[in-house]
C-alpha cells in the first residue's frame, strides 16, 4: 500500500549549484499600465521630483529584484531607442503595432536607468532585431555604454548623463520565432542576424552578456530545431538562450493546473539538451546558460484585452494583461520557483512577468490610489529572500495525484537551499493535493542539531481567493508544529499549500 506521506533525504554535499541571485529578476514593458501610472505617475501623491511612484519603488525593492528587462517584450521589434531620449518635449509620439496603442515617449530609456537605480536593481536592455538590425544595436549600446567622444555617446552626455549606463546583460530581440512578432523570423535568418549583431556589439564593449531568443514556449511548432539551429549561428557570441512560459488553469481543473510546474521541468531539460548538443557539435567548452526571462500564470485577461485591442486601438496606456491573480495561482507561481531552483545548475537568469499591473505581483490603483501586492507577491519574495545560497538535491519520494492532463504526478515538489553566509537551511515545499494533509519527515545530512526558526505556510480554503488594495486575503502564515529531531525534520503540508521552511543551527539565538 502506497504511503500517504513525503519521505526527503537533503545532504549538505548534494550540491546542485549556487543560486545566481539573477533569477529573482523581473520585466518592464512599454505596455498598459506597467509604464504610466505603474512606475511613473507624475502628479501622484506617491511621486517624487522624477515622477517615479514611492509606494512602487519600496515594493519593488522589497522583492530584492536583482535585474529588470526592458523596454520588451513584443514592444521592442518596432522601438524606435532614440524617439525615447533626449528633452521629452521633442519627444515623437509613435503607434506601437504589438499592442496597439500610442506610446508617448514621456518615459524612456535613460528615465528607467534613473528608475532602476533607484530600485536597487540592474537594467537588461533588449534590442530591436524585428524593424531594425546590427547599425542601430550597436547606436544603442555605445548610446548606453561608451564614455564618449562619438556621437551616441556624446548624444547621452547631452542629454545629461555624463557617465555611461554601464548595462551589462543584452537580449537580441524578442520571440523572433513568434509570426506574432513584428519582423518575425526563420530560424536561419535570425540566426544569422543574432550572430553578426553579437559580434558587432562586443567590438563596442566586450564585457557585455548577451542573450539569444530562444523559442517562444515549449508548444511552438519549431521548438527545439529552433534553439539547435540558431545556437549553431550565435554559440561562440553569446552567453545565455532564453526561454518564456506562461501557464493557465482555462478548463477549470486546478489539480491538472497545479502539475503545469512538471511541464516546465520538462521544458528546461529540454533547452539545456539543445545547448549541449550545439556544443558537444561544436566540440566547444563554453558552456550555455539559460535565462528564462518571461515567466509566469498568464490567462484571466486575455479574451477582453484582445477584444480591446481590436475594437479600440491606439489610446495611450489603456489596461491591458491586468490578471487578478487567485490563491492557486500563487501555488502554481511557488511550484514554478521551486522548478527555477532545482535547475540552478542551467538556469542563471529568469524574470517574473511582468512587475507592475500588467500580469504583474504589484498593482496599483488608478485616479491616484495606492499600490498593493497580489497574491503572486508573496511566493516570490520568500523565494528572493530565503532561496539565495547554494540549491542542494532532494532525494523524495512522494505520493502521488492523478490529474486529467498529466497522469499521475508527485503530490509533494521541494528543494533545499543552504545559506553559507548564516549557515541557515531553507526548505521549499509545495503539496500539489487538494484533498490530503502530507507529512513529510526529511533526513537533513550535515544540518544534525539544527532547529526550526520558522515555518512559513501560504495555504487558503478558497482556491480563487485574490488580495486587492482593500486587503490581503492570501499572505504567509506562520506555522509551529515543524520540529526537528536530531537530522529528522518532521512537518505537515497541508492540502494545497506553498510552505517555506527555515532551519539554522541550535545554538543560534
Amino acid at each position: 500500500m502506497e504511503k500517504q506521506h513525503a519521505v526527503m533525504t537533503v545532504d549538505r554535499d548534494f550540491v546542485i549549484a549556487p543560486v545566481d541571485k539573477r533569477i529573482f529578476g523581473s520585466f518592464i514593458e512599454h505596455l498598459g499600465r506597467a509604464v504610466y501610472d505603474g512606475i511613473y505617475c507624475p502628479g501622484h501623491p506617491q511621486a517624487d521630483e522624477q515622477g517615479f511612484r514611492k509606494d512602487v519603488l519600496r515594493l519593488v525593492r522589497e522583492l530584492g529584484v536583482p535585474v529588470v528587462r526592458y523596454p520588451g517584450g513584443n514592444f521592442v521589434s518596432n522601438f524606435r531607442w532614440e524617439d525615447s531620449v533626449g528633452p521629452v518635449d521633442q519627444r515623437p509620439a509613435r503607434l506601437d503595432l504589438a499592442w496597439r496603442t500610442l506610446e508617448t515617449n514621456r518615459f524612456g530609456l535613460d528615465e528607467f536607468v534613473d528608475w532602476a537605480r533607484k530600485a536597487d536593481t540592474q537594467v537588461m536592455m533588449a534590442v530591436n532585431l524585428g524593424t531594425r538590425g546590427i547599425a542601430d544595436a550597436c547606436n544603442l549600446l555605445e548610446y548606453c555604454n561608451h564614455p564618449g567622444g562619438a556621437l551616441y555617446s556624446d548624444m547621452r552626455i547631452k542629454n545629461g548623463h555624463k557617465d555611461p549606463h554601464n548595462i551589462k546583460y543584452w537580449c537580441l530581440g524578442n520571440e523572433m520565432d513568434g509570426p506574432w512578432q513584428v519582423g518575425h523570423k526563420t530560424m536561419e535568418e535570425y540566426g544569422r542576424l543574432a550572430a553578426e549583431t553579437a559580434m558587432a556589439m562586443k567590438q563596442i564593449d566586450p564585457s557585455i552578456q548577451l542573450v539569444s531568443c530562444g523559442s517562444s514556449n515549449g508548444k511552438m511548432p519549431t521548438f527545439p530545431q529552433w534553439e539547435a539551429t540558431t545556437l549553431e549561428h550565435t554559440y561562440n557570441f553569446v552567453d545565455f538562450i532564453s526561454l518564456h512560459q506562461y501557464y493557465g488553469n482555462e478548463k477549470g481543473d486546478t489539480q491538472d493546473f497545479l502539475a503545469y510546474s512538471d511541464d516546465m521541468d520538462a521544458f528546461i531539460r529540454s533547452v539545456t539538451a539543445a545547448c549541449d548538443f550545439v556544443q558537444a557539435k561544436k566540440r566547444g567548452t563554453k558552456q550555455i546558460n539559460l535565462s528564462f526571462d518571461e515567466w509566469n500564470v498568464w490567462y484571466h485577461s486575455n479574451q477582453k484585452d484582445d477584444e480591446r485591442m481590436r475594437d479600440e486601438p491606439w489610446k495611450v496606456a489603456p489596461p491591458l494583461l491586468e490578471d487578478h491573480y487567485t490563491f492557486e495561482d500563487a501555488l502554481l507561481v511557488g511550484e514554478m520557483l521551486i522548478t527555477l531552483l532545482r535547475h540552478a545548475d542551467r538556469v542563471k537568469m529568469a524574470c517574473l512577468a511582468q512587475l507592475v499591473n500588467v500580469i504583474a505581483p504589484i498593482m496599483t490603483d488608478a485616479n491616484g490610489g495606492p499600490a498593493w501586492r497580489q497574491t503572486i507577491y508573496y511566493p516570490f519574495l520568500l523565494a528572493s529572500r530565503y532561496g539565495r545560497g547554494t540549491a542542494l538535491q532532494p532525494l523524495l519520494r512522494s505520493p502521488k495525484v492523478e490529474t486529467s492532463g498529466h497522469g499521475a504526478v508527485d503530490a509533494v515538489v521541494a528543494v533545499a537551499v543552504h545559506d553559507e553566509t548564516t549557515d541557515e537551511l531553507t526548505v521549499f515545499a509545495a503539496n500539489r493535493d487538494l484533498q490530503k494533509d502530507i507529512p513529510l519527515e526529511a533526513t537533513l545530512r550535515g544540518f544534525e542539531g539544527y532547529r526550526v526558526k520558522e515555518f512559513l505556510s501560504l495555504e487558503n480554503e478558497d482556491l480563487l481567493a485574490e488580495n486587492s488594495a482593500a486587503g490581503e486575503k492570501v499572505r504567509p502564515i506562520a506555522r509551529q508544529d515543524g520540529v526537528m529531531d536530531g537530522a529528522c525534520l518532521q512537518a505537515v503540508l497541508h492540502k494545497a499549500s506553498w510552505n517555506v521552511i527555515r532551519l539554522c543551527p541550535a545554538d543560534r539565538a
